[in-house]
């Protein structure tokens, strides 16, 4: 009897049950109420405002998908989602779910029509530019902005940890959002001083968190448009989850920015969810790039060989590829 079974096939055709159950605990705040202590069924059912019909299903389905732990009927966090969806530590990362939840799960419902006309699929869809409308809109620009900051929270560490931070002083994270990076950075390596740079309207959001995590006195914000102006001197400039969001001109541009911006011997590093160059493995990064078909008007992600070739025709002299944190990698070129 043959041992091939579909049971891949309904896994993957049917993973949007487990991704929608997570999104929704996330919503209503299942975690953080957890956070609190354990806690049984009616307990959960009244705090959370479950309908008697869901509420039992719900809680145990998030316990088959290893995100509750259940012992006697008393329901409470893993370590992982302890540390991670509880809305009041600064590990959250529940912020890049919210916007997943909020926006991008009904756009990728249009995943078909994006393959077969190549054209995103988001807010934009009428011809309003993604970007000029969520930044336009101060709520929606902060659940972005916090969305960026949990995204980036792993290779952030990574980051600070695998880079020789020891032979330069200064550095600047281009599209720095929320200042996840640059607070990091700042936080590990006390020597250092950094500049976050975005688009003005992002420098309240910014100096907030950075006062937050305490390095005000070394990070400080420079507001401006990273195609239009010229970007600020500094020993290292790091891109992260800019590149893919746009085509490859745009790429190469933004690429030869950060190496005119450079002093010789300086770095930049790109990161993103690297694809790998044999393009079989890395499956988060090529649905990454799905995602910004979805988004983007011309962006894609990439492997690590393509960018490395980028990064040599604008005058990098070595460059190479580091893994960071789940699917991110870093592509460092040095000048």
């Amino acid at each position: 009897m043959s041992s091939v079974t579909p049971g891949h096939i309904m896994q993957v055709g049917m993973g949007f049950w487990a991704s929608k159950t997570l999104l929704s605990a996330v919503e209503l705040g299942v975690f953080s109420t957890l956070a609190g202590g354990p806690a049984d069924l009616p307990t959960l059912q009244k705090k959370l405002a479950l309908h008697p019909r869901a509420a039992r299903d719900f809680l145990d389905a998030l316990v088959a998908l290893k995100l509750l732990e259940r012992d006697a009927g008393i329901y409470r966090n893993t370590a992982e989602t302890d540390l991670f969806l509880d809305r009041a530590k600064p590990s959250y990362i529940g912020g890049v779910m919210e916007m997943a939840n909020a926006r991008l799960y009904r756009f990728w419902g249009s995943l078909t029509e994006a393959l077969r006309t190549g054209e995103l699929q988001n807010e934009g869809k009428g011809g309003e530019d993604f970007f000029t409308a969520l930044y336009s809109d101060p709520v929606r620009l902060r659940g972005f902005l916090s969305a960026m900051s949990g995204i980036s929270a792993g290779a952030a560490q990574a980051i600070a940890g695998k880079f020789p931070w020891r032979d330069y002083k200064t550095f600047m994270d281009v599209g720095s959002a929320q200042g996840m990076v640059p607070a990091t950075l700042a936080s590990a390596h006390p020597h250092l001083t950094g500049i976050g740079f975005d688009l003005p309207v992002v420098k309240p959001v910014f100096e907030e968190f950075i006062a937050q995590r305490g390095v005000a006195d070394r990070v400080r914000f420079h507001g401006g448009n990273f195609f239009a102006d010229t970007l600020p001197q500094v020993d290292v400039i790091v891109m992260g989850h800019i590149l893919h969001d746009w085509d490859l001109a745009e790429k190469k541009t933004l690429l030869r920015k950060a190496f005119d911006a450079l002093p010789k011997g300086g770095a930049v590093i790109a990161y993103d969810a690297i694809i790998d160059d044999d393009r079989r493995e890395n499956a988060f990064g090529l649905l990454m790039s799905l995602n910004m078909l979805i988004e983007t008007s011309g962006g894609f992600d990439y492997t690590g060989a393509d960018c490395r070739a980028w990064m040599g025709e604008v005058g990098f002299s070595r460059t190479r590829v580091e893994p960071l944190a789940g699917p991110d990698s870093m592509v460092i070129g040095f000048k």
